[in-house]
């Protein structure tokens, strides 16, 4: 297929990123001589995630890049022939080789009933992490407001080099501003941001000489300064002003900030918190700065790593706004604050408080591990075959399934903010703007009526016979699509505190459809 072409395409999941009960129900199918059935599954979960009345759905790139590509290699189907009974019929590997997943749109899947069996896990694997992380992330972007910036930074801590990538890529969908993953910026166009660790700080002593001192001004006329002696002459003077003796700063820690000034003179972000930040960092970083901004550039920030971080960040940008006006550099005065540590929802909404000086915010461990809610529940159910509806009827209600092809539309208020969902049968015509609709909610005795000034479908065939229908929108088209939704969802649903929960309902035919299933009669 053209798609093998994409290099993502096999690295997003392989064939055998399964289960293996999907082999064996492939097994099953084709010794029954059901393989090529005609059928329909539907991939969903049953409650938002964090106990909360929204979810981003996310995914949907990797997985139209995964079924593109979707083929059964040599190396594949011997692994499975040497896992499943001796005694197969050869004949059975010969059609896994064949397959591929021309006839699967999404994320309605239908196709004949063994690949579409095949598909469950993967796509799963795809959309339920995906979704939770975006989820996430725009909870946190919630907390924090429009005007923070978020900083994803949680590669290390995240579960495999996938789990980081997955969460890299879709922080960013939920709202995050960057991240420091640099494949996800290769391969995602994820915007990447990242300075300095405390390493790079104490691998300096003071006594290293750069093998080039020399910093040319911004403007690029006249000679080059040597930014370590401009930096030294500039100590003294922070120092009486911060009431600081000049040997209190650590010189490894000044060393670290000339190098990194040196390397990158037009965005230089200090890291404080390495030994003592009013004794050590602060005063440090305002000596290479002002260095620097004699030249003519500009520091870009600061990043705070302990501590509390609320109160730090108050009593920096004092600190920056008297000694802008002491050496009148105002431009001091705006210098970013960044934070960073363990940062939970809790902390977030205290650093985002009004009256806050922090700027930008590094979220790792909360953003990726997701730990209020570590799984978001994704199920892929069958709905139809042949033609017919399939329902799950099983002891816990909420397990049971809806059955038959189904539409779903959104049901829209005269603000245009969101009031229900709605489902029907697919054959059914599709409502109207303006029309009343008499809706069954779940668990409902008797049926309600709505008329949307608005309606909007929500499914969009995606890929057919193997090809795309239309192009995928852009990870940041995603985004912005993701921001403008969560903004149209009413205060009460957009809470993250015990929120109205946002309706599904069912059209008055699925509703039918139903009851006549549970009571065991014929569709």
């Amino acid at each position: 297929m053209a798609a093998e072409q994409d290099p993502e395409a096999r690295a997003a999941a392989r064939p055998l990123l399964t289960d293996l009960y999907q082999a064996t129900m492939a097994l099953g199918y084709w010794r029954a001589g059901r393989a090529r059935d005609a059928a329909e599954f539907e991939l969903f979960f049953r409650r938002c995630p964090f106990g909360g009345a929204f979810a981003l759905a996310a995914g949907l790139r990797d997985c139209v890049r995964f079924l593109r590509a979707f083929r059964l290699r040599d190396a594949d189907v011997q692994f499975l022939a040497s896992v499943l009974p001796p005694d197969t019929d050869p004949a059975f590997f010969e059609h896994l080789r064949a397959l591929d997943c021309s006839e699967v749109p999404l994320l309605q899947v239908s196709g004949p009933l063994l690949v579409v069996q095949l598909l469950e896990t993967p796509l799963l694997c795809l959309v339920s992490y995906a979704s939770l992380v975006a989820t996430n992330a725009a909870r946190l972007r919630l907390i924090a407001g429009p005007e923070k910036r978020l900083l994803e930074m949680g590669l290390r801590r995240a579960q495999g080099p996938d789990g980081g990538l997955t969460a890299s890529t879709y922080s960013y969908l939920g709202g995050f501003d960057s991240s420091s993953n640099v494949l996800a910026g290769q391969l995602r166009g994820v915007p990447v941001a990242g300075t300095l660790a405390h390493s790079f700080v104490t691998s300096f002593s003071g006594s290293e000489v750069p093998p080039d001192p020399m910093l040319a001004p911004a403007a690029g006329e006249g000679p080059g300064v040597d930014l370590a002696a401009k930096a030294q002459v500039w100590l003294e003077q922070v120092c009486a002003h911060l009431g600081l003796g000049v040997q209190e700063p650590h010189p490894g820690e000044r060393a670290a900030f000339v190098a990194y000034a040196l390397a990158f003179p037009r965005a230089f972000q200090g890291l404080l918190d390495t030994y003592s930040v009013w004794r050590s960092g602060l005063p440090n970083f305002l000596a290479v700065a002002l260095a620097l901004g004699e030249l003519g550039y500009r520091a870009v920030g600061v990043r705070l790593d302990s501590g509390d971080l609320l109160q730090q960040a108050q009593e920096i940008r004092k600190v920056f706004r008297a000694a802008a006006a002491q050496f009148q550099v105002p431009w001091l005065e705006s210098v970013l604050i960044v934070v960073s540590n363990n940062i939970d929802e809790e902390a977030l909404a205290r650093l985002a408080q009004e009256g806050s000086e922090v700027n930008v915010i590094g979220i790792g461990t909360s953003v990726v591990t997701c730990p209020q809610q570590p799984s978001l529940g994704g199920v892929y159910k069958l709905v139809a075959v042949g033609g017919q509806p399939r329902m799950k009827l099983t002891e816990d209600p909420e397990k049971q399934t809806l059955p038959g092809s189904k539409a779903a539309f959104r049901l829209l208020g005269s603000d245009g903010s969101p009031l229900m969902d709605m489902l029907q049968l697919a054959e059914e015509p599709v409502p109207q703007a303006g029309q009343e609709l008499r809706v069954w909610p779940p668990g409902a005795q008797e049926p309600c009526t709505v008329r949307p000034a608005q309606v909007e479908p929500l499914l969009r065939l995606c890929l057919q016979q193997g090809q795309l229908c239309e192009p995928l929108p852009s990870l940041a088209e995603s985004r912005a699509l993701a921001q403008l939704s969560l903004s149209r969802l009413s205060p009460e649903h957009r809470r993250l505190r015990s929120p109205a929960q946002y309706q599904v309902v069912l059209s008055e035919r699925l509703q039918a459809l139903v009851n006549s299933l549970c009571a065991g009669q014929s569709p």
